[in-house]
């Protein structure tokens, strides 16, 4: 029931958060962070969550497919690794924590992962090999892949705003390299400790 509940936090306050945010930026901008991206896939995940949860509960299914747990997990590590960006680079290096941790940034940078990463642990763990640190890996390598063409390959009227600062002075092999690393560690933290 925890687990049910967890799910639905995150996949209403997503919505609701997504929704404000809509109204201050158009859509295709506001998609274009990967706060928002990784969050929309982990309230995705929890809603689906709460569907099978609820199933579950009702006796209707015997336990939740493993498949959908993976899909959990993957998404948990995306929002994990915008909790750590924002704590360990975006918010001391870049921007601060305070445009970062209030209205929804304290929801989608924070609490939302926080609690992705509860429920993953206690109630919604996959079984899985070595193999699902790839797919926790996944988001961050398209979006890595996404963001250097938009802020890097495109020409100069077409870029976007290097709006994590991971280009500055020239250093996206750098930041690239970093994300990808920092991504790997942090899906494969989450399968050791699950």
């Amino acid at each position: 029931m925890i687990s049910l509940l967890l799910n639905l936090v995150i996949a209403v306050s997503t919505a609701i958060c997504i929704g404000l945010s809509a109204k201050e930026s158009p859509m295709h901008v506001v998609m274009r962070f990967f706060t928002s991206l990784s969050n929309v896939f982990c309230g995705i995940a929890g809603a689906v969550l709460v569907v099978f949860r609820a199933l579950e509960l009702a006796g209707v299914i015997e336990a939740i497919p493993n498949a959908i747990l993976v899909i959990k997990y993957s998404a948990t590590a995306s929002v994990t690794v915008t909790l750590l960006t924002v704590m360990v680079f975006l918010g001391p290096v870049v921007i601060g924590y305070k445009p970062l941790l209030t209205g929804t940034g304290l929801w989608l940078h924070l609490i939302n992962p926080v609690l992705a990463l509860v429920s993953l642990f206690i109630w919604d763990k996959p079984t899985a090999g070595f193999w699902v640190v790839f797919l926790g890996l996944l988001p961050v390598v398209l979006y890595g892949i996404l963001y250097l063409y938009k802020v890097v390959v495109l020409p100069q009227g077409k870029r976007w705003d290097d709006f994590y600062g991971f280009n500055r002075s020239g250093k996206w092999p750098l930041s690239f390299t970093a994300m990808m690393v920092g991504g790997f560690l942090v899906s494969l933290a989450l399968w050791l400790i699950g």
